[in-house]
């Protein structure tokens, strides 16, 4: 691995994970950020309108803007590790700190989604990362392949087999969120705050263990990890012929992988659905979303698209900022303790407020970057990550 010059911000990442902050802005909004309230009648333009948006944002994005959110995680887990390898130094204690303070911003963010916080999921499953950090590039790639089979669900599905009366484990993570949804609709503001930063992110973290997500985010994280090491995000010949050959192979792959989910899904046992209906769900999103990471890559090489999507790359840089405002302003909006206007928008009119939204933070980002060198958290972060050190 070459390692003779710092490895500097790459444009085209920036701006991708300006793609995926979007992407999880706008899919948020038409879930009122977890708060299935919506008016109860509607013109009949209007609802078929509003399942028209509802499938097309939840088909592009639900589920591939958090996988590429992940994979970018650890992608700059190599930038940031590399460049202190670059000084003789091993980064992993310093990142473990750095995740630490992940946890403060995953509360902050979890205090106003009721949800829980996917920030918190990183933190906890970014230990990987400090473990694999000295492996070979090959070693890290099988891992993540392994991580990204889903080997639990796959578990489960054989003790079925052989046990008819097999069930999986049951984490109550449907209780805990009815318990959710009682106090967000009770309006009570410092209820809704408690309530957020425990139950919400205990539901959070045990339904990312019933979903796939901890071995699924895990093998994203070390892909990221890979494609860095691989330099595959720096524009070459070569890495765009990469990225062609996976826009091929993973275009290919995602509708038998598709229809094959959709069958398993038709199935009257809970538990097939459960595991093997799991494992084809994350397959077919992780192929879609290499689809939509090599697709943007290829056409960030022309002039038209770059220009385009250039606002991305401000947005991108503030990715926390940007991530963390728009939960407050989201549960501002929507919330019975603000403006409560979730009764009144559909899928329609909460994406129209969803970009309206874009639209304001991107027009900050660019401002406020104009006078700062990171957006207002990451500039905590990243002091506090380097407390003690002359950075």
């Amino acid at each position: 691995m070459e390692l003779s010059t710092k490895t500097s911000r790459i444009e085209v990442v920036d701006a991708l994970r300006g793609f995926a902050v979007m992407a999880i802005l706008l899919v948020h909004n038409l879930e009122h950020f977890i708060f299935p309230v919506y008016p109860e009648s509607s013109p009949e333009w209007l609802t078929i309108l509003d399942n028209g948006v509802l499938n097309v944002i939840f088909s592009l994005f639900a589920g591939k803007s958090y996988a590429i959110f992940a994979l970018l995680f650890g992608f700059t887990f190599y930038i940031q590790s590399h460049n202190q390898l670059l000084k003789g130094k091993d980064f992993g204690y310093r990142f473990l700190w750095r995740m630490i303070l992940l946890v403060g911003f995953a509360t902050l963010n979890a205090a106003f989604f009721p949800a829980g916080d996917v920030l918190l999921l990183f933190a906890v499953v970014s230990l990987i990362l400090f473990i694999v950090r000295k492996w070979s590039d090959k070693a890290i790639l099988i891992t993540s392949i392994i991580f990204l089979l889903q080997p639990i669900e796959w578990y489960h599905y054989v003790m079925s087999l052989f046990n008819p009366d097999y069930t999986l484990p049951d984490l109550n993570v449907g209780a805990m969120y009815d318990e959710v949804a009682a106090y967000t609709k009770g309006g009570n503001f410092w209820e809704f705050l408690t309530g957020n930063v425990t139950l919400g992110q205990k539901a959070s973290l045990f339904w990312a263990i019933g979903a796939g997500r901890f071995l699924q985010t895990a093998g994203l994280f070390l892909f990221g990890l890979y494609i860095g090491r691989k330099q595959l995000f720096v524009t070459t010949e070569s890495h765009l012929k990469f990225w062609i050959k996976a826009l091929i192979i993973a275009a290919i792959c995602f509708a038998p992988l598709y229809s094959l989910k959709e069958q398993i899904m038709q199935s009257d046992s809970s538990l097939i659905k459960q595991t093997v209906g799991t494992a084809l769900d994350m397959w077919q999103k992780f192929a879609f979303t290499i689809v939509l990471v090599s697709s943007f890559i290829l056409l960030y090489q022309k002039e038209r698209f770059k220009k385009a999507v250039s606002n991305l790359r401000f947005y991108g840089k503030m990715s926390l900022t940007n991530y963390i405002s728009q939960s407050i302003l989201g549960a501002i909006i929507y919330f019975p303790f603000g403006f409560y206007l979730a009764p009144y928008c559909g899928y329609t009119l909460s994406l129209i407020i969803g970009i309206v939204l874009l639209l304001l933070q991107v027009q900050f980002c660019k401002w406020w970057l104009a006078r700062h060198k990171q957006g207002p958290l990451e500039t905590i972060w990243h002091k506090w990550t380097w407390l003690g050190t002359k950075k």
